[in-house]
């Protein structure tokens, strides 16, 4: 299905479906207003214009050739540096007075499952670019004011794809770890309170907590005294659970037994 302007200015009036963003009323379903877009910052009479968006007057052109651009390119360009390209241009545009940054995520999204044609897709791109949101309008910010060299752009963009992938695959592994693990220790009598500590072991991955697990975390986890928290804890080293890391006596601390 191509895109079209009803379907964007639908998409956007779907994100405000009250009229408002926040306590203010905006234009939902349409281009936004007159009013210059200008993205700023500062004290009242000494802002610094980070990004000025083109006048409302041009917006019907700058998105018809955007439009024309997207549905054209779709097959006849590498798929990710045409995900990267849509987005830059589609949010140098601004053609909303608010969600042009989530649609312009979504247009991302879409062109990237129109290149793979994957029905799932484990990472998520969107979360990587407001995890660094910061970056992400400070390359945004040069590239617009530039000399219409978007190579920096392109570079940032393709970085941030392979960090949220590499985010997803150390999420993913930490999940398929978890299950192995409780498909190995699910039958255990666990307490609530020793369950509550050994899933957080299990959060902190393989690298486990700085220091180990000591008496002294154990009671500040499942709130309890230390003397509740060292049976338990030797509970759990009898099962197999976690066992002696290092140190000794008061200095002890454990590791949990991965799978």
């Amino acid at each position: 299905e191509p895109l079209t302007v009803e379907r964007l200015q639908g998409w956007q009036a779907s994100l405000f479906p009250t009229g408002y963003s926040g306590m203010h009323r905006i234009r939902v379903g349409q281009w936004r207003g007159e009013e210059p877009m200008r993205v700023v910052s500062g004290p009242v009479g000494r802002e610094t214009v980070h990004f000025e968006a083109p006048p409302a007057e041009r917006i019907d052109e700058e998105m018809a050739h955007f439009l024309a651009w997207s549905n054209e390119s779709r097959g006849t360009m590498e798929g990710l540096l045409r995900a990267a390209v849509a987005h830059f241009r589609f949010v140098t545009i601004h053609p909303f007075e608010d969600g042009n940054g989530r649609l312009a995520r979504a247009l991302t999204d879409m062109a990237i499952a129109q290149d793979d044609r994957q029905r799932i897709r484990s990472y998520s791109l969107s979360s990587q670019i407001m995890a660094e949101r910061e970056a992400y309008y400070n390359i945004l910010e040069r590239c617009q004011k530039g000399d219409g060299d978007i190579t920096e752009w392109l570079t940032w963009f393709l970085g941030a794809l392979a960090r949220a992938i590499t985010r997803s695959e150390t999420l993913l592994s930490v999940v398929l770890d978890k299950a192995a693990f409780w498909r190995l220790h699910g039958h255990l009598p666990l307490t609530g309170r020793q369950r509550k500590v050994v899933n957080r072991l299990l959060d902190a991955g393989r690298g486990g907590f700085e220091g180990g697990l000591t008496t002294r975390k154990y009671a500040s986890i499942a709130a309890v005294s230390r003397a509740t928290a060292f049976r338990e804890m030797s509970q759990l080293v009898e099962w197999g659970v976690i066992r002696q890391a290092a140190g000794k006596g008061r200095s002890v601390s454990y590791e949990l037994v991965w799978p």
